[in-house]
């Protein structure tokens, strides 16, 4: 298992950051195992989205509640959408309906799916489900716990993701501290990490979850105003590639 997770680490940092000069925006390239192109494109805050051959993957679109506003109109639609909660800036009917198609596969927990007046498939904290083959989606925990914080994301009731893609595990944390179950997650290529206060964690708190799992590959997310580059300082030596997006 260790020589495994060594080849995979090398084959993902490894990988080109950035796409072809035809692309119009920039992105981090990597590549599965099987040798599957994905895409990762940043949106904004804590909107991911991510290409994987000709599928299209979105984690919390949101189009006005978070400046800059997002037409997602404009956008490929979405083969797979995940909402990891209620708050504003991630649950957005408008994105949702424009980046929808027949057959778009929406994913969000119990509030959302009552918030969006039953749309949705519910996944709650320890769910599986198999998205395509070789393509599976975990929901896992996601919450506050230090003392001043419970009221904003209470526990059991908002959901991190860890995609796998053929074998490359992606981990989009959602709003969380660093919490106890951080360290069973096993084998993460790439991880999305909230660095926000009050509502998330501090650059403190941010590198010590990512030292908990050690991903391959680290993208602080919905950072705010906070100083990001506290969290590359952190985990310098780590072996962390830790890489700084305009995730605001």
């Amino acid at each position: 298992m260790r020589e495994k997770l060594f080849v995979m680490a090398m084959m993902i940092v490894s990988a080109m950051c950035g796409c072809t000069a035809q692309e119009s925006e920039p992105c981090d390239v990597f590549k599965t195992p099987a040798g599957t192109v994905v895409k990762m494109y940043c949106i904004k805050h804590g909107s991911v989205r991510m290409q994987v051959g000709d599928k299209w993957i979105y984690v919390d679109p949101v189009t006005t509640a978070v400046k800059p506003e997002t037409d997602y109109s404009t956008l490929p639609q979405a083969d797979y959408i995940l909402v990891t909660h209620e708050h504003f800036d991630h649950l957005d009917l408008v994105a949702i309906n424009q980046l929808s198609k027949p057959g778009t596969v929406l994913i969000t927990n119990a509030r959302c799916h009552e918030i969006l007046g039953g749309k949705g498939d519910v996944m709650a904290n320890g769910d599986n489900r198999t998205l395509a083959e070789g393509w599976t989606v975990e929901a896992v925990p996601a919450y506050n716990n230090s003392p001043e914080k419970l009221q904003f994301h209470p526990k059991g009731r908002d959901n991190g993701f860890v995609l796998t893609i053929e074998e490359m595990r992606i981990y989009i944390a959602g709003d969380t501290e660093d919490i106890p179950e951080m360290a069973d997650l096993k084998d993460i290529d790439v991880a999305f990490l909230p660095c926000n206060l009050p509502f998330t964690m501090t650059p403190e708190q941010c590198a010590h979850a990512a030292q908990m799992f050690k991903p391959a590959v680290l993208f602080p997310y919905h950072y705010g105003q906070t100083d990001i580059q506290q969290v590359v300082k952190l985990l310098d030596g780590s072996g962390i590639d830790v890489r700084i997006r305009d995730y605001q």
